[in-house]
């Protein structure tokens, strides 16, 4: 299988909405043939990697990772919600199943910059999470060292809820700190949580280069017209 170049952030569409699949709503039981079904959608698959702790679901390991890398050229961007004491384990073992892009929370300050350190020395490309109830803010001082800045609309971990009211808000603030920071690199503005036909037009006028879409895609009635419709956005 083919991997995506060092340069696959750069090459992202700036002229639309990044269309980047969350595989916690693919069809777990068959995931190949789930993943092969969207494919010709994708422009990056997000696997969500929780340890029960710093987030309550429990999900998914690194050999899930590597198998994906196995059927699919998609880059592949790891979200970590672990604990700080795991943190740096996790971060090799996800960069040796195949990750194109690991993230991990701003709310790990404790070990953050070694963490991000060793996701350089690992060349992956970097990226920083904020949870709902986290300033925005606190992205600032790393803003410069990141690829992609993702802020959660809900609560973390827990599926099916609404978006928080000041999603909106905090993604025009993100905006303006990757803008201050004078990165000579790209920097992309993720949104994850929440994701619905009504917030995705919202998402995106402030700010939002992609959203995080599970069952808006996974169970759309057609996936090329859905796909047609954020594009439009």
């Amino acid at each position: 299988m083919t991997v995506p170049s060092k340069t696959w952030i750069a090459d992202l569409p700036e002229d639309r909405l990044i269309a980047e699949f969350s595989v916690w709503s693919a069809d777990l039981v068959r995931l190949a043939d789930d993943l092969a079904r969207v494919d010709p959608y994708v422009d990056v698959l997000h696997i969500d990697v929780a340890d029960g702790h710093f987030a309550p679901a429990m999900l998914f390991f690194p050999d899930l990772v590597a198998g994906v890398r196995k059927i699919s050229a998609r880059p592949i961007h790891v979200h970590l919600m672990v604990a700080d004491s795991i943190l740096l384990s996790q971060i090799e073992q996800f960069a040796d199943a195949g990750s194109d892009l690991i993230s991990i929370h701003v709310e790990n300050e404790a070990v953050a910059e070694p963490a991000l350190d060793l996701i350089e020395y690992r060349r992956v490309a970097a990226g920083m999470v904020l949870r709902v109830e986290t300033p925005v803010e606190t992205i600032r001082k790393y803003a410069a060292r990141l690829d992609f800045v993702t802020l959660l609309g809900t609560a973390i971990g827990v599926k099916g809820q609404g978006l928080n009211e000041k999603a909106g808000e905090r993604l025009q603030q993100a905006a303006q700190i990757i803008t201050d920071c004078g990165a000579a690199h790209r920097i992309v503005l993720a949104a994850d949580g929440g994701i619905r036909e009504h917030t995705v037009p919202l998402l995106r006028q402030a700010g939002a280069q992609t959203v995080v879409l599970g069952s808006l895609a996974f169970n759309a009635p057609s996936l090329a017209e859905r796909m047609a419709w954020l594009h439009a956005l």
